[in-house]
């Protein structure tokens, strides 16, 4: 199956030159330029897209805004946002909202191809055993197929990067983890990344955790060391 890439991107060009690189890469892409547009186009079109290239500063809509949204609508579309601003603040705060990546402005168009197969790559079926398998822990079903978390039957609605750590984790109870470990996991092709990204990330997975499974504390954190998976009998 040909990977589908929404650009979003008011920026003719560099729309453009991306689309090119990504055929180039034997992947397809739709361009739109006004944030006001993508909602109402991905209500038609979110099942044929793989993956999301969402700029930061967009008419309309901006990119955060977006980014907020698709992540409530469809939970396990990735969005790598490309941005000119940045300030940790705004790399925080679009972790906080769901991106999977940022690349900053300028960038390289192979840079941008990269990190969308890299991405791409994390949301592939794990390595190890046969993909089809659930696992069940204490209550908690990890589907790896699926790429989801379940709780009673309900799911979590995690993202790629969530999906990971949670999954990471869980194979090792009690075990604690670095966030350099975590990291090393998160991100396959060893970008460096802020230790506070991986502390974003625990925080948005265990509300998720939290909200529906409100009695249960799985993930704990470990005081100048980590984190670590340890489910109550």
């Amino acid at each position: 199956m040909t990977e589908t890439v929404l650009i979003v991107e008011d920026e003719t060009k560099i729309a453009e030159l991306v689309a090119d690189y990504l055929r180039a890469s034997a992947m397809e892409s739709h361009a739109i330029e006004h944030g006001d547009q993508v909602m109402t186009w991905l209500e038609q079109h979110a099942t044929d897209i793989s993956l999301v290239l969402l700029d930061l500063m967009l008419p309309g809509c901006d990119g955060l805004t977006l980014c907020r949204e698709i992540r409530a609508r469809y939970p396990r579309l990735p969005i790598i946002m490309l941005t000119a601003r940045v300030e940790e603040i705004d790399r925080l705060l679009g972790l906080e909202l769901g991106a999977d990546d940022y690349i900053c402005k300028p960038f390289s168009p192979r840079e941008v191809v990269a990190r969308v197969k890299a991405v791409l790559r994390r949301i592939a079926p794990i390595e190890g055993g046969d993909a089809s398998d659930n696992a069940a822990l204490v209550g908690l079903t990890l589907d790896r197929e699926g790429w989801r978390a379940l709780v009673d039957n309900c799911d979590l609605g995690l993202t790629a990067v969530e999906f990971q750590l949670l999954w990471v984790m869980a194979q090792a109870p009690g075990r604690i983890f670095s966030r350099e470990q975590l990291m090393d996991r998160m991100y396959r092709d060893h970008r460096i990344v802020s230790e506070r990204t991986v502390d974003s990330h625990i925080k948005k997975l265990r509300r998720k955790i939290a909200d529906a499974w409100p009695e249960r504390n799985i993930i704990h954190s470990v005081y100048g060391v980590g984190y670590k998976y340890e489910p109550q009998q």
